[in-house]
């Protein structure tokens, strides 16, 4: 599904760096529509659909650079910077929408960067680049996407009637978002360690 654009990408002359600044503008787009759905409500279907996209191009960048040659280690430093700037953009909007405590979506910014952070960190000290864990970058966008749907569905069918146990839907959300993250720090660090006991073994 992303071979084919990426080849074409990469017989245009796109650099993959456009691709990578181009998942924060997509990146911002659903940040700001998660903002003012508190007063546009159907803006939350909008919403998931850019924060898929930011997901897509954050694929198709590396896609890119190897189609084109230009795969090099910069690369991997603009790869990453604008997934954590992505994240931080996305949950703020939640954060301000007036559907979400700012609390609960703030923490969920901080975990999707810590677990981010723990990932890299493995091949900072000489393990590898850990990925695993419940809510890696795919499944924190596919949670978000379902608290935002279900909301909609809710100011549609419910009367606007958010709450669930005293909490919005997507309060809720972020709090899976954060326990998800809690988890995939844990896992990602349990395998950093494990492979640098293995390879100090003697």
């Amino acid at each position: 599904m992303a071979r084919g654009p990426a080849q074409a990408l990469a017989r245009a002359g796109v650099h993959p760096d456009v691709v990578s600044y181009g998942s924060i503008v997509a990146s911002i787009a659903a940040g700001l529509c998660f903002w003012q759905s508190g007063t546009t409500p159907w803006l939350l279907l909008v919403a998931p659909i850019f924060c898929h996209l930011r997901l897509y191009l954050n694929m198709l960048d590396g896609m890119v650079a190897l189609e084109s040659g230009r795969a090099s280690l910069r690369g991997e430093i603009v790869n990453e910077l604008p997934d954590r700037v992505s994240d931080v953009i996305i949950f703020a909007g939640v954060a301000h929408s007036g559907w979400a405590s700012p609390i609960p979506a703030y923490w969920a910014a901080i975990m999707a960067l810590m677990t981010a952070y723990v990932g890299v960190l493995g091949q900072a000290v000489g393990a590898r680049r850990e990925y695993g864990g419940l809510m890696s970058k795919p499944w924190r966008m596919v949670i978000l996407n379902v608290g935002a749907w279900t909301t909609l569905a809710c100011i549609w069918w419910r009367g606007g009637d958010v709450r669930l146990a005293g909490w919005t839907v997507l309060d809720w959300t972020c709090v899976v978002v954060v326990a998800g993250c809690v988890q995939t720090v844990a896992a990602r660090l349990r395998r950093i360690l494990r492979t640098l006991r293995e390879k100090a073994a003697p």
